[in-house]
């Protein structure tokens, strides 16, 4: 009989590879370069932009733009959070802990009426934090979604199958 090695013994943890994969690499370097672009814009452009705004179309820039102001910071906790993972500064356990102060909430989609009267280029940056969102989202249920138990295979209980593919489509579709 052949005996098992430590490394054999060991399962591997799927969010723990999970955070330290190119795939979280690309996406933490593409979310704090978006939180990057929204600052320079708001501070910047985006604060010349809303001057030249209507009474109602100024209120939608404020209301948005703190939305996606709130929306980034939560996104860059999170990222943040994994990249101590990665980086063996904490554990993923620590890091689940940490991460239910972080609100990773599907979004409000916002009144498509409201959006249209806003800067094309905020719009552009409410539209990529969105998808930025559902990527984390995506990426966060999988790094903690419950293990598999090794005695029952995947699909032996269709009820628990089909809430499983539920859970999936909402959360791609970021309902």
């Amino acid at each position: 009989m052949k005996e098992r090695s430590a490394d054999e013994a060991a399962p591997i943890v799927f969010g723990e590879k999970l955070a330290s994969s190119q795939a979280f690499a690309a996406l933490f370097r593409d979310g704090m370069g978006l939180v990057e672009e929204t600052a320079a814009y708001l501070d910047g452009p985006g604060r010349q932009e809303s001057k030249k705004l209507e009474r109602n179309a100024a209120l939608a820039y404020a209301t948005e733009s703190m939305r996606l102001t709130t929306r980034l910071m939560q996104l860059a906790s999170w990222l943040l959070l994994h990249r101590a993972v990665k980086e063996g500064e904490m554990t993923l356990s620590q890091a689940n802990k940490e991460k239910s102060k972080v609100k990773l909430a599907a979004g409000e989609p916002g009144d498509p009426e409201t959006i249209k009267v806003l800067p094309e280029r905020l719009r552009v940056l409410i539209d990529r934090s969105k998808k930025l969102n559902d990527q984390v989202r995506r990426l966060d249920a999988n790094i903690y979604a419950p293990p598999l138990a090794p005695d029952k295979p995947q699909g032996s209980n269709p009820v628990v199958r089909q809430i499983g593919l539920l859970k999936a489509a909402f959360e791609q579709d970021g309902h």
